[in-house]
Order: C-alpha cells, then structure tokens, then sequence
C-alpha cells in the first residue's frame, strides 16, 4: 500500500516514515501542502496523512482541494490540534479520521487500514478468495489453512490484485502501489514477485493479460469465511 505523507517536522516525518515503511508501507514524504496536491496529480495513493499545521496553504484548504478534485482514498489529518472544533471541521470537510500528535505508530497504522478498508467497501480485516485467506492486520495470508509466507511487495501485490478482482492492472499501476520514491526497480522486478506469488500461491491465481498487464478474476460466486456448524447434530 502505497502512502503520502504530508509533515513539515523534519524529525517526526522521517520517523513516521521509518516506522510505517517497517511495517510493510511504501510511503512518500512532502513538506508543504502544494507538494501533496502535487504528488496527488501525479501517483495514486491509497492513503494521505495530513498535517494541517503546514507551511503555506493550510492542511484543511489542501483538504478541501484533494476532495473537489475527485481524490478518493483515505486522508487522515494528523495534528497537533486537539481542540474539539478542529476534529469537527476536519471531519466535515472529506477527512476519514482525526489524530493527535504525538502519537503511537501502531495505532496510526491501526487508523490507516480502518479508514482503507472502509473506502476500499469491505468491513473485514480478513479478505477472502477461494481458498486464500488475507489478514491484513497481521499481514498474513493462508492457503488451504496453511501459512504462505510472502514479502512485503509480494503481499502488497497480491492486496491490490484481489481488492480489484476483474479488473486488469498494469504493470505501472501495481509499482506504483508498492514502491516509494527513491526505490530502485529492476526492469523485471514485478515479473519476478509475479512468478513467486504464483509459485506460492497456485500458477492460475493470477492471469497475465498480454501487453496489458495482470488480473484475478472474480469467483463463480461470493467468498465467505468459513462459519462454524451449530446445527445439532443427530
């Protein structure tokens, strides 16, 4: 999942930065809200964590531009303002959610997969196709109840895949979803963490697309976790 950080502190945006990219994000870091509406123009961000202390234009006009122009992923503001008004006009204008500074990183990761899952549609952590099982709180997938250990651009890969099922991604579109900037990339990266995924995950799960890119097809009919049988039983 792919990031944008918006924080004009040096030291806590690099820490943020840090702490989330151990954790399996790719995040980018602007300073000022004309180089977030900027990057916004220009990569597609699952999520925008939003100062609204910022030099120049204010977090909540850079809010307010981010929803005119259509963007539709989650945006966390992140702020030192703690006052009750703040939130409210936060919330109102096209925020997903409201956090104080200082704050603790697994709670803001907590946040940033709450408010993706709730733009992505679901209302489970756990996502489910066939016989893979996706948790992406603890980002861990099963195959038939058995463990698959995948790296996180493999994971990342596979998450976008599966929460656009039927739609065709090309090979631009899922680097950008796992890569930061600065990141080299292999002329045959992708491929590679395709072949891996199939290797792991069965060679059908993932259909190339010739000269176009790659897809999972959605399921003959919905996939639902398992429930338990509490019919008695004779």
């Amino acid at each position: 999942m792919r990031i944008l950080l918006t924080e004009d502190d040096p030291q806590l945006g690099r820490a943020t930065q840090m702490g989330l990219e151990q954790g399996g994000y790719a995040v980018d870091w602007v300073q000022s809200g004309e180089s977030a509406r900027t990057a916004v123009r220009l990569h597609r961000y699952a999520c925008v964590l939003l100062d609204l202390g910022l030099p120049g234009e204010d977090g909540m006009q850079v809010l307010a531009a981010l929803r005119r122009s259509a963007y539709d992923g989650a945006i966390l503001i992140v702020t030192a303002r703690d006052q009750i008004a703040d939130r409210v006009a936060g919330l109102d204008a096209g925020a997903d959610d409201f956090i104080v500074k200082p704050f603790d990183l697994d709670e803001l990761a907590a946040r940033i997969r709450s408010a993706c899952r709730r733009a992505a549609g679901r209302t489970r952590e756990e996502i489910v196709h066939g016989d893979i099982v996706i948790d992406v709180a603890a980002r861990q997938v099963l195959r038939a109840g058995v463990a698959v250990p995948l790296t996180g651009k493999e994971l990342g890969i596979l998450l976008m895949l599966v929460e656009q099922r039927g739609r065709v991604l090309s090979r631009v579109q899922l680097e950008e979803g796992i890569y930061s900037w600065g990141e080299e990339i292999d002329s045959n990266a992708l491929q590679v963490h395709i072949h891996h995924l199939r290797r792991k995950l069965g060679k059908a799960l993932i259909r190339t697309v010739h000269a176009i890119g790659y897809s999972i097809d959605k399921p003959d009919k919905p996939d639902m976790p398992a429930m338990p049988d509490t019919q008695a039983r004779p």
